[in-house]
C-alpha cells in the first residue's frame, strides 16, 4: 500500500463505491509515523514485522479516524532486507483488519549507518504532519500487542513527557533454565533499569516536534540514545536533567537478543565507550556554549556543521585526548558507573548484582583501553557484526501478537487524539 494520495485518487475514481472508505482514510493526516531502522536484517525482519502488525495501535487509531505510516529504512543493505519488507507490506495491505488506516513503504539508502538512517527518517521520510514518531530496530520482537498504543497514550496523557519508552527484555529472561552467565546478564539489566529515565534506542516513541530539533552528528560512534536523552531531559540544555521528560509505559515490552559471550560483550562495550566519550564532549563541553536561540534550532546547527566541516567532531575528540592522557578519563564515571548503578539496586538484588559490577569493571578496563586506542587512531566508525542466532526461531520466546488483531476494546467516541494542540509544559 503506497502513501501517495494523488495516485490513489486516480485509481479510486473508477470504483468509488468499493473504495470510498479507503480513500477517506488515505486523505486523513498521519498521526503516528513508525520508522524501522534496518541493516542486513533479512533473517529477523519478517518476525519483527509480524509482531508490529499485531499491535493494537492500528485499530485504536483507525477507530478514531486517524492514520499511521510504516517506513522501513534499509540503510546500506547488501542482502534481501528491502525485499522482505516489501513482501510483508504487500501482504498486510491485502489482509490486515485495519489496512485502510495505515500505509507502508521501504526507503533504501545507499549509505550505511543507523545515525544517517535516523536523520533521514526524522527529517525527510516521516510525514510532516505526524505528531508522534516511533523509532525501532529491525531485530526485535514486540511481544505485547498493546505496547505501541500504550507508549503513544503516555505522551498523549502526560504533557511533561517528551519520550515514552517500554521495558526491553532480553530473550534469556524467557528461558526455563538459565546458566550462571545468563543469570549475570539479566542481573546487569536489572542494574541498568534501576536508574531513572532510561532510553533504549531499540524502541521508543518521541514527540515529533522534539525529534525534529535533534540531528545526530555523523561521527557519533554510538550512544545516540544517550545523546537524545541528554537533550530531551534538559529541554535542549536549558536546565539540569529532569527525568520526567522520559516516561516508562507500564506493561509495554519488547524482546531483543542479548550478547552472551565475553567477546561480544567486550566489543559492544568498546562501541558504547566510543559513543559515550563523544556524548560527553558534545553535551558537557561543546553544545552548552551555544546561545538559547541556537539551541532552539539545534538540528540546523549540527547539520550545518557536518556539511561545512565534516571533521569537526573528530577534532574535538583529538583535543580531548590531548587533555586526557589516560583511557579512564575519556568521560566521567567510565570505571565507576557500574558501582553507582549497584547502589541504586535495593534488597537482595544488590547482593546478586555485586559480581556483575565486578565483572563489568574488569570489562570496562579492557574495552576502555581498546576504545581509547581506537580514538587515538582517529577511528570512530565501529559497529561489530556479531554472529547471533536471531529471535525468529527461539523456542523460549513468548508468542507474539497475531498479525490481524481482532481483540480490540469496545468502540469509543472519537476524541482529540493527535489533533488537539499540545498543552503547555512546565517543570511541575
Amino acid at each position: 500500500m503506497g502513501c501517495s494520495t494523488h495516485g490513489f485518487r486516480v485509481f479510486a475514481h473508477f470504483n468509488w463505491s468499493r473504495f470510498a472508505g479507503t480513500v477517506q482514510a488515505i486523505m486523513e493526516p498521519v498521526c503516528a509515523s513508525i520508522g524501522i531502522i534496518a541493516w542486513n536484517e533479512e533473517d529477523s525482519l519478517a518476525a519483527m514485522l509480524e509482531s508490529l502488525f499485531g499491535q493494537t495501535l492500528f485499530g485504536e487509531l483507525g477507530r478514531r479516524g486517524l492514520r499511521a505510516e510504516v517506513v522501513c529504512v534499509a540503510n546500506g543493505c547488501t542482502d534481501g532486507t528491502a525485499r522482505v519488507a516489501e513482501r510483508v507490506f504487500e501482504a498486510q495491505a491485502d489482509r490486515h483488519l485495519w489496512r485502510e488506516w495505515f500505509c507502508c513503504r521501504v526507503a533504501s539508502l545507499a549509505e550505511r549507518g543507523k545515525l544517517n538512517a535516523w536523520n533521514q527518517f526524522v527529517h525527510a521520510l516521516s510525514a510532516r504532519e505526524a505528531r508522534y514518531l516511533l523509532l525501532m530496530d529491525a531485530d526485535i520482537v514486540i511481544h505485547r500487542e498493546e505496547t505501541l498504543w500504550t507508549m503513544l497514550s503516555v505522551l498523549e496523557e502526560d504533557a511533561q513527557a517528551s519520550v515514552a519508552v517500554d521495558r526491553p527484555c532480553k530473550h534469556l529472561r524467557f528461558k526455563a533454565r538459565k546458566s550462571i552467565r545468563e543469570q549475570m546478564s539479566l542481573a546487569a539489566s536489572d542494574m541498568t533499569s534501576a536508574a531513572p529515565a532510561q532510553l533504549c534506542a531499540q524502541l521508543y516513541c518521541i514527540r515529533a516536534e522534539v525529534a525534529r530539533n535533534i540531528y545526530l552528528p555523523k561521527d557519533l560512534a554510538a550512544c545516540e540514545d544517550g545523546f537524545i536523552k541528554a537533550l530531551v531531559c534538559t529541554d535542549f540544555l536549558e536546565h539540569e536533567v529532569w527525568p520526567r521528560r522520559i516516561r516508562l509505559a507500564e506493561g509495554a515490552e519488547h524482546t531483543f537478543e542479548a550478547y552472551t559471550t565475553l567477546g561480544s560483550i567486550a566489543r559492544n562495550q568498546k562501541r558504547q565507550i566510543l559513543g559515550q566519550t563523544m556524548v560527553h564532549l558534545l553535551i558537557d563541553l561543546n553544545l552548552k556554549a551555544l546561545s538559547p536561540g541556537e539551541r532552539a534550532r539545534l538540528a540546523e546547527i549540527l547539520q550545518r556543521r557536518d556539511m561545512e566541516d565534516p571533521w569537526w567532531l573528530k577534532r574535538l575528540v583529538a583535543a580531548h585526548l590531548r587533555r586526557s592522557r589516560f583511557f579512564w578519563r575519556l568521560y566521567p564515571g567510565l570505571l565507576r558507573h557500574r558501582f553507582d548503578r549497584l547502589l541504586k539496586v535495593t534488597g537482595w538484588k544488590r547482593v546478586a548484582c555485586a559480581p556483575v559490577a565486578v565483572v563489568g569493571f574488569a570489562l570496562a578496563l579492557v574495552s576502555g583501553f581498546l576504545a581509547w586506542r581506537a580514538l587515538k587512531r582517529g577511528a570512530t566508525d565501529y559497529w561489530p557484526r556479531e554472529n547471533r542466532l536471531g529471535l525468529a526461531g527461539r523456542e523460549s520466546l513468548p508468542a507474539s501478537a497475531p498479525s490481524t488483531p481482532d481483540r480490540l476494546p469496545a468502540n469509543r467516541a472519537k476524541d482529540n487524539l493527535c489533533t488537539a494542540p499540545y498543552p503547555k509544559r512546565s517543570a511541575g
